[in-house]
């Protein structure tokens, strides 16, 4: 059985865990994460969600909502760091995740949900698709320092 819920102090470790399969090319974690961890479970408009079963992380993804001045004051919100874990992907398990992510948008007035990706891969866009996800109403553009 699968818990879907938001992530806790506790679950620290086993977050960059799945983090590591997202990006393996990073550093590992240090103080700077641990702080930036713990900024993000006290603000309510940052949460990071989570997918356990037997006291193991399956999945994460992180939701931002964020203020809005157009569209009646509606807030928006983004979705990053979808991951999976490899062993427990092709299970439903990440689409339950996002689905569950989705309905707190909605429950905080979201008008609307975006999500981007860096995959190349079929799969990947099959898989947001089938979470109801289009790929044609914007273009995304992102420049880095």
């Amino acid at each position: 059985m699968v818990t879907l819920r938001q992530a806790r102090s506790a679950d620290y470790r086993q977050l960059f865990e799945l983090y590591e399969e997202l990006n393996p090319l990073d550093p590992a974690p240090d103080t700077r994460e641990w702080l930036i961890f713990e900024k993000i479970l006290n603000n309510d408009d940052l949460i990071l969600f989570v997918a356990e079963s037997t006291n193991q992380l399956l999945a994460t993804c992180y939701l931002n909502i964020i203020p809005n001045l157009t569209r009646g004051g509606y807030p928006y919100a983004l979705i990053e760091n979808v991951v999976t874990r490899a062993s427990h992907r092709h299970q439903g398990i990440g689409k339950q995740l996002l689905l569950y992510a989705q309905a707190h948008a909605w429950s905080r007035d979201c008008y609307k949900i975006m999500l981007l990706t860096g995959s190349e891969d079929e799969s990947t866009h099959a898989f947001y698709l089938a979470c109801g996800f289009s790929g044609d109403m914007k273009h995304g553009y992102i420049i880095r320092r």
